[in-house]
This record gives C-alpha cells, structure tokens and sequence, in this order.
C-alpha cells in the first residue's frame, strides 16, 4: 500500500499537467504531499482490517463506506472530486455509476490481504462499488488489484501482462514514449489504468517505475499511485523512500499505514 501512498505524493506536484513530461524531476519538494489519492487507500485498507477475516459482502461494503467518509471528514481539502465529495458529505449517498480512476487508486490493500487471485478481484469489486458501480470502475479496480497480487506473488512482467489483457482486455502494446506526447489530464479509468500499467511494465525498478509515471503526465498523482502500488508488489520499496513518505503523513493515517504492514505481516 505503501507504494500507491509514495506515487500519489511524488506525482502530486505534477497533477492537472503541471509536469514537463520528463523523467528527470526532484522526488520530493515542498509541494509533494499526500492527497484524496492516500486519504481513501488508508480509509479503504482500514476498512478491510475492520472485517476481515470471514466478512460478508454487505458488511465489507459498509465498512469501506463508513471508513471513507470519516477520512474524508477528517481531511476535507485533500481534493476530491465533485461527485465523489457529494457522496462522502451524504451518510445516505449511494453509489453514482462513475467510472473514474478513483476506483483503482485506492483498491491496493485488497492485494495485499487476500491469499488468491479470485478473492482479491472480488475484494476489489466490493472496494469499488460502494462508489463507482460502472462496469468500467469495477474493472479498472480489479485489474490494478490483479496486477499488484500477480506482481507480489512471484509472476513475471510478461505473465502480468498477459493476465490483464486476457482478463480486462486493456490494449497494453503502446510504449511509454507512445503515449506521453499526446497523454493529458483524465481521470477514467480506461484511461488511466492501462497507462499505469504500461509505466510499471517499462519501468527497471521502484523508483524507475515512479519517474516513468510521472513523466507521461494527466492525472499526475492517480496514475502514479496506480503504478507505485504495482510496483511495491514487484519490486518492493527503498527503505530512504518508505522513510519520506512516513515523514509526509500526519500521525493519523502514518498510525493505519503501519498497522497495515503489521496486519500484513503478521497474516502472512
């Protein structure tokens, strides 16, 4: 999860276009900080730790609500966006059909807590539904929860690939150098998730894969956490990296960031 975390605040700078569509950039500076992106992976990770383990569906998807809306309550201007914001300040809102990125951006701990590949898509279906209950909100979480499970369970860069275009059918045959000069700011899921993909696929290490992300620009911090979680799962994260990105939380979502790493480790 902490992956996801460290790309939302790495690319946050460079979110709405505001990047030069390079790969060569300062990881950190005093704009990079967390946004919505952390706030509901935390509150979604926190959520599952509420219930799990033997949880029935309804229960889960209350708990991710519940959870959701207190982190958004308590951290109101961390950028959500309209619809999204509308949802969390209803206690009674239902889910609204969007397709966003969202979905997938926050989905990471799902691969994380769940020991197979059916149970995790599952896990991420329940995670998106809640709000974005398009077919295409549904798939773009599961596909990104599949890639980091594939990628944290041993698979190859080559079999992951497979996986998901043979699953979600996501077209993965555009480089990176293909997609980055006509690429802007959009936060579908269709056009964000195949994109993340593509950087974790091209990228030669964490880091690597986080400046790939970056450089393609849109929907800077999204795409990058998309990726960043992925590659925690393949590669695993630098110790000097995990270290920012605990100094960069505030003591209430660092507080679930490491329970979930116990949590993890201790359910292994």
């Amino acid at each position: 999860m902490i992956g996801a975390i460290l790309g939302d605040i790495i690319g946050s700078p460079y979110e709405f276009d505001m990047g030069d569509k390079t790969k060569d950039f300062p990881l950190f500076s005093a704009r990079s900080t967390f946004t919505d992106d952390s706030v509901m992976t935390l509150a979604v990770g926190q959520a599952f730790m509420d219930v799990l383990p033997g949880a029935d569906d309804e229960t889960i998807r209350r708990a991710i609500a519940k959870r959701m809306r207190q982190f958004g309550k308590m951290y109101p201007d961390a950028g959500y966006g309209g619809m999204f914001e509308d949802w969390l300040l209803d206690p009674n809102g239902k889910a609204y059909n969007s397709f966003g990125n969202g979905s997938a951006m926050r989905v990471s701990s799902a691969a994380w807590l769940y020991s197979d590949l059916d149970s995790v898509r599952h896990a991420a279906k329940l995670s998106a539904e809640v709000t974005h209950n398009h077919p295409e909100g549904i798939k773009g979480a599961e596909a990104t929860a599949s890639a980091i499970f594939l990628a944290r369970t041993g698979h190859s860069k080559a079999e992951i690939k497979g996986y998901i275009e043979r699953e979600f059918h996501y077209a993965l045959n555009r480089s990176c150098d293909e997609i980055r000069p006509g690429y802007f700011h959009i936060e579908t899921c269709m056009e964000t998730v195949p994109e993340a993909i593509t950087a974790f696929l091209e990228g030669t290490d964490f880091e690597d894969v986080i400046r790939t992300a970056v450089s393609l620009g849109g929907d800077c911090d999204t795409l990058t956490a998309i990726a960043g979680s992925i590659a925690e799962g393949f590669y695993g994260v630098p110790d000097n990296l995990k270290e920012e990105c605990h100094r960069r939380l505030p003591e209430p979502l660092l507080g679930v960031l490491l329970n979930f790493e116990q949590y993890v480790e201790q359910h292994k």
